[in-house]
This record gives C-alpha cells, sequence and structure tokens, in this order.
C-alpha cells in the first residue's frame, strides 16, 4: 500500500524467500592449510558497521536479506531505506530487530535513520564511523556509493534479454517467460525484460503465451498508445506506471481485461525503446531474429554491459555456452524463470543485492567480512 509497487502474494513470495533462503552463520566457516611449515588459519571477520542503502522495489525482501547476511557476519547496520518505502522498511528492520534481541543479540544492532531523504544517505555515506557501504537501486545511487573512498557494494539496473531459440520447449519457455516477468509486476532487476525469439518458432512462442491465460496480446496500435503512456517524450520510463498491475496500465488506453491477466505482451521493433530501457512493469516487448547467432548479438546488445541477468530457453548446449560466454553477466538461467536465479525455485542462496558493478555477485554474508590470515610456523601440524 505505501509504495503502490508490486503484487501483495508475490510481496510474501519475497519475504519468505529472503528468510529461509539468505544463508548465515554457515556461510562464513574457517579454512586452514596445513603443511610441513605449521598451521595457516583463514578467518572472516567483520566490517563493522554497514550502511545499507535500499531500493523502493524491493525495500522487505532487501532488508530482510541485508540484516541476516550482515549480522552474520557479525557486523552492525545503519539502513537508509527509500522514502517512498520508509515505513514499511521501518516496520520490518523493528521486526528483525526484536527477533535479535529475544535471542539474546544486543539492542541497537540493526537501525534505520528515522526520516530517510537525500540528506540523511549523504550523512551516512560520509559518517566517519561507518566502515561500509551498500547501496541496492539505480545507478546512480550506486555511483555515489563507489565515489566514497570507503569500501562499497553496488547492485545496479539490469535489462535482462530472454532469448529463445528453435530448440527450446517452446510451450515450457512460454509459461517460465510469463511467470517471470509478471513476478511483483516486474519490478524485481532480474525479470525478463524483452523476448528475443529465433522467427521459426515466435508464432508458436505467442500462441503458447495467451494458452496460459495469463497474458494479453497488444495490436500494434494498442501497443503504440502503450508505448506513448509509458515512456515520456525524453525517453524515459514513466514512474506513474512502474510496478502496476495489467489492469492498471490497460485500462488508462481503455481496454480491460480479467484478474488473470498479468502480462501484456507485444512485437517490436530492435530499436523500440520498451526493448532498451528498464521498465519495471508488466508490458514486455517480443522482437524477432533470423537465427541464433543474431540473437545472441542482439541479447548482449540490450543488456547494455550490465552484467546483470540474462535468461535462455534452448536444448542446444552450445547456444546456451554461446551466449552466456557472450554476455557475460552475474546470473544466467537456462530453461526456466528468471527468479530461479535467485532461489525462487532454483537451486543456491538468494539474494536481493546482487553485486555485478562491484563483482562480489549474490552477496551473502561472507560479502560483509574482512579475510584476515593467522600463521603459526613450524608447529601444530599433527600429521
Amino acid at each position: 500500500k505505501e509504495s503502490g509497487l508490486g503484487r501483495y502474494e508475490d510481496k510474501l513470495r519475497e519475504n519468505i524467500l529472503c528468510a529461509t533462503k539468505t544463508p548465515g552463520t554457515e556461510d562464513i566457516e574457517p579454512r586452514a592449510y596445513s603443511g610441513d611449515n605449521g598451521l595457516t588459519l583463514i578467518e572472516y571477520a567483520p566490517r563493522g558497521v554497514i550502511g545499507s542503502l535500499t531500493p523502493i522495489t524491493n525495500p522487505t525482501g532487501t532488508v530482510i536479506n541485508n540484516a541476516i547476511s550482515m549480522v552474520a557476519a557479525g557486523n552492525a547496520v545503519v539502513f537508509n531505506p527509500h522514502p517512498t518505502a520508509r515505513e514499511t522498511s521501518i516496520q520490518t528492520i523493528r521486526i528483525l530487530h526484536e527477533a535479535i534481541v529475544r535471542a539474546g543479540g544486543p539492542p541497537g544492532l540493526i537501525s534505520s535513520v528515522p526520516k530517510p531523504d537525500l540528506t540523511t544517505a549523504k550523512q551516512l555515506i560520509e559518517h566517519p564511523k561507518i566502515n561500509m557501504l551498500v547501496a541496492t537501486g539505480g545507478r546512480p545511487v550506486v555511483d555515489v556509493v563507489l565515489r566514497s573512498g570507503k569500501k562499497a557494494i553496488g547492485a545496479g539496473a539490469g535489462n535482462p534479454p530472454a532469448l529463445v531459440d528453435e530448440t527450446a520447449n517452446i510451450r515450457r519457455a512460454a509459461a517460465s517467460i510469463i511467470d517471470g516477468a509478471s513476478i511483483n509486476n516486474n519490478i524485481f532487476c532480474t525479470c525478463e525484460k524483452e523476448v528475443i525469439v529465433v522467427s521459426a518458432v515466435a508464432d508458436a512462442l505467442i500462441s503458447f503465451m495467451l494458452e496460459t491465460g495469463k497474458a494479453f496480446l497488444l495490436s500494434p496500435e494498442q501497443a503504440e498508445h502503450i508505448t506513448r503512456l509509458v515512456v515520456t517524450p525524453e525517453r524515459k520510463i514513466n514512474k506513474d506506471f512502474i510496478g502496476k498491475d495489467v489492469q492498471v496500465i490497460l485500462k488508462e488506453i481503455g481496454i480491460t481485461v480479467g484478474e488473470e491477466c498479468r502480462l501484456a505482451i507485444f512485437e517490436a521493433d530492435r530499436d523500440h525503446p520498451l526493448v532498451w530501457l528498464e521498465q519495471m512493469m508488466p508490458v514486455m516487448p517480443i522482437v524477432r531474429v533470423r537465427d541464433v547467432k543474431e540473437g545472441i548479438e542482439f541479447g548482449v546488445q540490450v543488456e547494455q554491459g550490465n552484467r546483470h541477468t540474462a535468461i535462455m530457453h534452448s536444448n542446444h548446449v552450445e547456444h546456451m555456452t554461446a551466449f552466456a560466454r557472450a554476455v557475460q553477466t552475474t546470473i544466467f538461467v537456462k530453461n526456466g524463470p528468471a527468479y530461479a536465479g535467485i532461489g525462487l525455485g532454483g537451486e543456491g542462496h538468494t539474494s536481493f543485492t546482487i553485486a555485478g558493478p562491484t563483482g562480489e555477485g549474490l552477496t551473502s554474508a561472507r560479502t560483509f567480512t574482512r579475510i584476515r590470515r593467522c600463521t603459526l610456523v613450524d608447529a601444530f601440524r599433527i600429521i
């Protein structure tokens, strides 16, 4: 209700995912080297106090995920939530804080600035007792923390392409793309943002998408109206429609769809603005390509060097290998919805701070530590 973004049932899935699949202290087990010259111990020490700037798109999930990871690593955390999600974020922090205290932890281990804004964010970034900064959000906030002079982790924007070749299970690809692109009304940075499909199977893909009952195919005229609605004359996304239900968006151009519909799709030219902009709403362009080689080349272009997420539906290992090597993303999902890459229906831990710009990848407790090394010479090797 506070932010007006996303879907209630998907927010529940997000929070449960972060609560159950964020690694804790098991992620920071020490390592040892034992040899003729003695014993060396590698331990993961706390950073100290971390300043965390969290986004409007996934305020609760990011707070839960960051808090568990950072506290498990032995740190304290001060959050600066997005102002538009202030109450939601602070209430989440309050619940987590109470759980920490009940478990025997010290009060104040996690906290938030009471009235977050750009000024408090600047104060947090510049405060001498903040040892590390973590920013989850768009490129501007990531750029600010990277210029701070402190150890900083940045999780920036993405524009994930979903590439479908002629060898894919087209029915499965259609269902996966609909589910992945529509979860939480597409506000996850990992969500499919555009589909690139080999022409030979494009008609079948669209047909199977409609068969799910969750997609609405826009005519060329309707797609033009939607584009004028959600893209400003300055070629930026109209923020009024970010994270809104597809019913709300389509109603603006006189289209009524049932509650079962989750995504509007349309065929687009390669230079269409929604192919290149991170739209974060359930409106998705589909672009045809001649063959998989052309699809890979175009997929790399539209990903735009974010190194965030890419998806491919194929049963050809060499095709998947070629795209993965070319696009160089932090997350690469094969034959499933993009959200499988963050552990929702896929193996591995979850993270809502996906540090592509700074290279840490899907963050966990170990990410928020200092690696320390202690060596004992010529002793304590018992073999």
